[in-house]
């Protein structure tokens, strides 16, 4: 038990900003991997893609410092778990936090891709308000689990392990052609 109490001290007393900033990008990392896998067992002519892989990572690691002071500042901002400070936190979250990413996310990859200002604009234009739609049927209930019930050193952890599902979601949107429709 000492030993499991001396890692976790160690990456979410000593070592927080690193630990988040990393688990940021290894997540990002990982929901493009499990995108990939999927779509290369129904369809043969998909080889799996590294690069793309890595730009998901490298993207990660990006926007994991913002994650890291972003739940500080709120948390300082807007003090408390009563279900009404908890509902001004996801509001505040999704009307800040939420177009950053999308747009971070979006115009990140694409110039990470070798792609130019005008086309990374165009591919926003294209796939921002869809991502961030999803995003208000995702986080909302992500954000209130993790306002109401988690403490501060852990909720970049949270939204990390939440956002293995999210970023999924982001690689399979980001990754398919812009006339492929919503099933």
């Amino acid at each position: 038990m000492r030993i499991i109490r001396n890692v976790k001290d160690y990456f979410f007393k000593q070592h927080l900003f690193t630990t988040n900033v990393l688990t940021c990008g290894s997540l990002l990392g990982l929901g493009d991997c499990m995108v990939q896998k999927i779509n290369t067992m129904f369809e043969e002519n998909i080889k799996y893609d590294f690069a793309r892989t890595g730009r998901m990572a490298v993207i990660g690691v990006m926007l994991g410092p913002f994650n890291h002071y972003w739940y500080a500042i709120l948390d300082r901002i807007i003090v408390g778990r009563t279900r009404k400070i908890v509902v001004k936190k996801i509001l505040v979250d999704q009307a800040v936090a939420g177009p950053f990413f999308c747009t971070s996310f979006l115009y990140g990859i694409s110039i990470l891709e070798g792609k130019d200002h005008d086309a990374a604009k165009q591919e926003w234009k294209n796939k921002f308000l869809k991502i961030y739609m999803l995003d208000w049927t995702f986080w909302p209930l992500a954000q209130f689990i993790n306002f109401k019930f988690v403490p501060s050193n852990y909720r970049v952890l949270y939204v990390c392990i939440s956002t293995l599902i999210w970023n999924s979601l982001l690689s399979y949107i980001k990754y398919r052609p812009v006339h492929e429709h919503v099933r």
